[in-house]
């Protein structure tokens, strides 16, 4: 049964259904195709890692060059194949099924996945990198050892057909120890990635503020990659506890998870074991091509032995390692990392840890440690690309400088935090200027506490809440949406406290950019901001250390702290006044 659109999805998605490719590479494909093509480059499609990474180089490699006819191959016997299908579908590319590799004669076979079984023939093969060099030691498919990730079968060596591109002259002499039929078959390349993520650092704003970063704000991304030796493998709960010791208007927290981790568990299982730090608002990074524009936005990394947490550290990012697995091969650059950067202990205060790295650095750190990885950066793809057309037979079209890194929010984004535990405290100058510091930790990561000496707490909660017993619990209750007009938002608090009476205080942004905040004895407050607009959670919270402190209601100017960093240049302050009698 076929869909208006196309084939049925279990036409797509089962490699047994996957009918030979017609057009361009099929019998007869030219009496079909419109482009002709001189040399047709096929790639091995086998996981979304190296798909990815084959996806993220090749337009700008061959771009605006109709010589080249591309089709990828997928390989299905990937433990890591699920979601290569989607991927290539999703992007507009022509897929073939493995076997029809035997029937076509391409000219080139590209691949970032090393462990692929082709069929004999004359066909040179050019084998990216998945990652940063050959620094892990995998599981193999065949045997029940462990392999060097990143090398090919020795049959494509003995054959003369493989090429492998490194980054640097050491991975080179690393294979011939490890692999000495690898001798002559490496190609300095570079990292076509680092250089990309080099070059997008002047807009690491631009991508803070896509991925919904507010200004003063800092970006903490959380970097696992695959296995039981991973930040996500040794300590699942990593992501709610470090949400949980943020506070809530000062950080943002993201994760990029490796691609693995998805196809193995699938989105729903990871969106069930995160559900508390994505209620609490964790980013959870699309796994296809915004993990760079994240890391790049990064103000600090909390990473493992994964390619990531060298990118990050390499780019000059303050990095803590929340795990470090014994994969990891000796002497090389991800190793030198683990035992150079500083540890992250989980349970310890892990605030403190990641402000004290973030002021402790300098970005020049690990700059000895960039050196052993990436030879030479900023030529990767003039290099990658003299290498395809070589291996084509082809003249070169010209020059290509590094793509443009092109904003990538998250997608979808973070469900947006609908309930605060908030913490306050009041404090009085030498000249009576009262101030208020509020904290706020999202509730689904906050642990029950007592209010100590000096400092009140109080939970809020937007009405669009959907834990019934916590807004009901709540002190405080949100509009977020801004109300049309005074009389409007007048009517929601006194709707709201009818309906929540176990609420002190109800509080709606106004269209100004203000905020009015009704009681439950019937007074009414409206906040007038010298500043820009706040979310209303803020000074709802500064009424409520108002009327807990004894401190008057009105005609008062009052200072807020949000945190112990604040957000604006300047203290913000509001002016709280009785509103206007509603008609």
């Amino acid at each position: 049964m076929s869909s208006r659109n196309g084939p049925d999805l279990q036409d797509v998605r089962d490699p047994q259904d996957l009918r030979e490719l017609r057009v361009p590479v099929g019998e007869d494909a030219h009496r079909w195709r419109t482009f002709g093509g001189e040399r047709t480059v096929v790639v091995a499609a086998r996981t979304v890692t190296s798909t990815v990474r084959v996806l993220e180089a090749l337009p700008a490699l061959l771009r605006g060059d109709s010589r080249v006819t591309v089709v990828f191959a997928y390989d299905p016997t990937s433990a890591f194949s699920d979601g290569v299908l989607d991927l290539l579908r999703d992007t507009g590319c022509r897929v073939m099924p493995w076997s029809q590799l035997t029937t076509c004669t391409p000219d080139l076979i590209l691949s970032a996945s090393e462990n692929i079984a082709l069929p004999e023939s004359d066909c040179p093969v050019l084998v990216l990198p998945h990652g940063v060099g050959f620094h892990k030691l995998v599981p193999d498919s065949h045997t029940p050892h462990t392999r060097l990730s990143g090398v090919v079968p020795d049959a494509l060596l003995e054959a003369g057909r493989a090429w492998l591109a490194v980054s640097h002259p050491d991975q080179a002499e690393q294979l011939l120890a490890e692999h000495p039929k690898a001798a002559g078959r490496t190609l300095l390349i570079g990292d076509p990635c680092f250089d990309e993520l080099s070059a997008s650092l002047p807009s690491a704003a631009s991508y803070r503020r896509a991925l919904g970063v507010a200004d003063g704000q800092r970006l903490v991304v959380l970097s696992s990659t695959w296995g039981p030796t991973s930040l996500l493998g040794r300590d699942p709960e990593l992501p709610a506890r470090v949400l949980a010791a943020l506070p809530y208007d000062e950080y943002r927290v993201a994760a990029i998870l490796h691609p693995n981790v998805w196809a193995a568990h699938g989105s729903w299982q990871i969106r069930t074991a995160q559900a508390a730090a994505l209620e609490a608002g964790l980013l959870l990074v699309p796994t296809i091509h915004a993990w760079r524009s994240a890391l790049v936005a990064a103000s600090a990394v909390v990473g493992d032995h994964g390619s990531v947490s060298l990118y990050g550290a390499a780019l000059g990012k303050p990095l803590l390692l929340a795990a470090f697995g014994t994969d990891a091969v000796s002497d090389t650059a991800i190793a030198r990392l683990g035992q150079v950067a500083p540890r992250l202990d989980p349970h310890g205060d892990v605030r403190q840890q990641i402000e004290s790295a973030i002021k402790e650095h300098t970005p020049t750190r690990y700059a000895t440690i960039a050196d052993l990885a990436f030879a030479e950066p900023g030529q990767a793809l003039d290099r990658l690309r003299n290498a395809l057309y070589h291996l084509l037979e082809l003249p070169e079209p010209g020059p290509a400088g590094p793509p443009v890194l092109t904003l990538a929010p998250p997608d979808p984004p973070a469900a947006p935090v609908t309930s605060w535990l908030v913490t306050t405290t009041v404090s009085r100058s030498d000249s009576g200027q009262h101030t208020v510091a509020v904290s706020r930790q999202p509730a689904a990561v906050a642990t029950d506490r007592d209010e100590e000496d000096g400092t009140y707490l109080h939970l809020a909660c937007d009405e669009e809440e959907r834990n019934r017993r916590r807004i009901e619990s709540a002190s405080v209750v949100l509009c977020h949406r801004p109300a049309a007009t005074t009389v409007a938002a007048l009517r929601w608090v006194r709707d709201t406290l009818h309906r929540l009476p176990g609420s002190l205080l109800a509080a709606v942004a106004l269209p100004d950019g203000g905020c009015l905040v009704g009681l439950l004895d019937g007074r009414v407050v409206e906040v007038a901001l010298t500043g820009p607009p706040l979310d209303p959670g803020l000074p709802a919270a500064l009424i409520y250390t108002c009327l807990r402190a004894g401190l008057p209601l009105s005609d008062v100017c009052v200072t807020l702290h949000i945190g112990s960093m604040p957000v604006r240049e300047e203290d913000v302050v509001l002016r709280l006044r009785p509103p206007a009698p509603a008609p």
